[in-house]
């Protein structure tokens, strides 16, 4: 395997710097102790990371309602899209963690909602718990402009 060095001669051994690279927040508390950015855009690319159905005050939406809570955690990703300049129609992944798979019609109706017509590449996958125990589904987005 080749360098740093010999794949960028005359540089310093580390690769050149991402220009353009921005990073949005939510506010959601777990941020600063994670060290977390809610979105990140470098050039074309935008990726958000695992959002869950909080609404601006902090506080779960939809309590064991799995629809409910899909559809907010959508709006939610919708808002971070929309302040890094592109929409749901650039979503390319979407990667939904969800606490209980025999739900998956629920989740998957909120999710076709919203990107029925994008039709992203879309994994679901059952985990057995969230950081919060009244979350039922935390998504991740990757999105192309």
């Amino acid at each position: 395997m080749a360098s740093l060095r010999e794949i960028f001669p005359g540089k310093a051994a580390k690769p050149p710097e991402m220009t353009n690279r921005q990073k949005i927040s939510s506010g959601a508390k777990w941020e600063p102790i994670v060290g977390y950015s809610r979105a990140v855009r470098v050039g074309s690319r935008i990726y958000v990371t695992g959002t869950t159905a909080l609404d601006e005050t902090g506080e779960v939406v939809g309590i064991g309602d799995a629809y409910a809570q899909t559809i907010q955690v959508l709006k939610n990703i919708e808002h971070a899209l929309n302040r890094l300049g592109a929409s749901l129609e650039h979503v390319v992944r979407t990667r939904m963690y969800v606490t209980d798979i025999s739900r998956w019609e629920e989740y998957g109706r909120a999710h076709g909602e919203f990107l029925r017509n994008v039709m992203p590449a879309t994994t679901m996958i059952e985990v057995s718990r969230l950081i919060d125990d009244q979350m039922l589904i935390e998504i991740e987005v990757d999105a192309e402009l």
